[in-house]
């Protein structure tokens, strides 16, 4: 079945200029023996050798590898071979003997493997006849013989004829060995096996590694949906990485402030199964709207699935924002090798941002005690034909004096900003040699009166 499901979400729709937000990145597989329903025969040896721990090492072996192909196929040990799979039993000694057929309920095929009893010599012959009978030619289903043993041939005829058409006719066949009293021919379960044998043959001398064999191969069989994964992320220049949280499988390091590189050996070994990895980053733009969090993100593994991420976007708000001065235009240059010093000309550059700061005095003549008075000071500049261009305007509330007779009011370090980009005397903006001529007007009036007009109440 491979990659279930991908998915890439932001816990926010909006942001403010330099905010900050998760993105979380999802990732689901599974096996693929549950998109692809498989024939499973179990052939496994019961002569007199396997007698005693051997035969009950391989009962639990095999038990394990039921639950295992049981999980993979429907995502759950729940007692039925699902999604169209079937498992059966054969048993071999001196004949061979089908102890079930290809069916689904995992306690009558346990019961099968628990039910063996070790006594005879070995026939492999009749093992694999015995198997291949089971397969119905008319489905289609994949079919794949596992076949358990601890020794050499001593009864029936030679099996690698039988074993070479069955693969022939498609079948797989994996090769579990234990090396049992009378030793065992290596070069044989190789002939028997499908290719590559080191994959499909697995030998031990000990017995109690057999669950770990059989557990192996039935995780062959059942196709993790995806190993060897690797995601590299790659975020927006708008943006930078913060903190990468631990993912909930593999591992995920930061290559750069812009790049995360998430890596998963295997996912969707036995049933479906999700990975998700979060981490948070942080606005370093200078302009608002609708931002993708994207700069691109690339997805392999070994069973080349194809996989798309969405690309959520959020809105970023900075408000009002102004850039007077750009960065500056570079220049290029290149020292050679095993030189140790350069001159460059790096041509003109200016002075930025200039501008002027008019301060003026005031002097408010006759202000009488006890009376505030509103000061206004508007400023012009004006160009060589008289005509003028408004700088600025102040308004002040001067406080009242407590002075018994009316008094001159000192107004002091009115202070007004004018930038050299808004000359009209035809200078430059990156210069303060030109001169520059302005014009001040004043307004001042009493704030407080005791005149009242039939003690109405204005409002305005």
């Amino acid at each position: 079945m491979g990659i279930t499901n991908s998915n890439k979400q932001i816990d926010v729709t909006q942001i403010d200029c330099d905010g900050t937000l998760k993105v979380t990145l999802a990732l689901s597989a599974a096996p693929d023996i549950a998109a692809n329903p498989t024939d499973i025969v179990l052939v496994l040896d019961r002569s007199g050798s396997m007698a005693g721990s051997p035969l009950a090492n391989m009962k639990v072996g095999a038990n394990t590898f039921i639950d295992i192909i049981d999980e993979a196929t429907d995502g759950a040990q729940d007692g039925t071979i699902g999604s169209g799979s079937h498992i059966g039993i054969v048993s071999f000694a001196n004949t061979a003997t089908a102890n079930t057929q290809l069916i689904t309920s995992v306690e009558t095929l346990k019961a099968a493997v628990d039910g063996l009893t070790a006594g005879g010599a070995t026939n492999h012959a009749d093992a694999f006849t015995k198997a291949i009978e089971l397969f119905d030619p008319n489905s289609s289903n994949e079919k794949v013989i596992v076949i358990f043993t601890d020794g050499k041939t001593t009864a029936g005829p030679p099996a690698a004829p039988i074993a070479t058409a069955a693969k022939d006719s498609g079948i797989v066949i994996y090769c579990i060995g234990l090396i049992g009293e009378d030793g065992i021919d290596v070069d044989t379960l190789n002939v028997w096996a499908s290719p590559p044998t080191d994959s499909h043959v697995a030998i031990t001398p000990d017995e109690e590694e057999l669950e770990k064999l059989f557990a192996d191969i039935a995780a062959d069989i059942s196709k993790p949906g995806a190993t060897n994964i690797v995601i590299d992320e790659v975020i927006h220049s708008d943006f930078v990485i913060t903190s990468v949280l631990p993912p909930s499988k593999g591992s995920a390091i930061m290559v750069d402030s812009n790049t995360i590189q998430w890596k998963i050996s295997k996912l969707g070994v036995s049933g479906n199964e999700g990975a998700t990895l979060e981490f948070f980053i942080k606005h370093i733009g200078q302009t608002s709207g609708m931002k993708q969090i994207n700069e691109s993100i690339a997805y392999s593994d070994e069973e080349k699935n194809e996989v798309t991420f969405p690309n959520p976007a959020v809105y970023v708000d900075c408000g009002i924002v102004i850039h007077p001065e750009p960065c500056p235009v570079p220049v290029e240059f290149t020292m050679e090798g095993c030189q140790d010093s350069i001159t460059v000309d790096l041509g003109d550059t200016y002075l930025e941002s200039l501008g002027r700061i008019v301060q003026v005095d005031v002097t408010v003549k006759n202000v009488c005690p006890g009376k505030r008075v509103a000061l206004a000071v508007i400023l012009t500049e004006v160009d060589s034909k008289g005509k003028e261009y408004q700088r600025g305007i102040k308004t002040i509330t001067i406080p009242a004096h407590s002075y018994p007779n009316c008094q001159d009011v000192k107004v002091k370090c009115i202070k007004f900003v004018v930038p050299e980009d808004l000359t009209v005397s035809g200078g430059s903006s990156h210069s303060l040699c030109s001169d520059r001529k302005f014009n001040v007007r004043l307004i001042a009036n009493n704030i407080d009166t005791d005149f009242r007009c039939c003690e109405s109440v204005i409002t305005m």
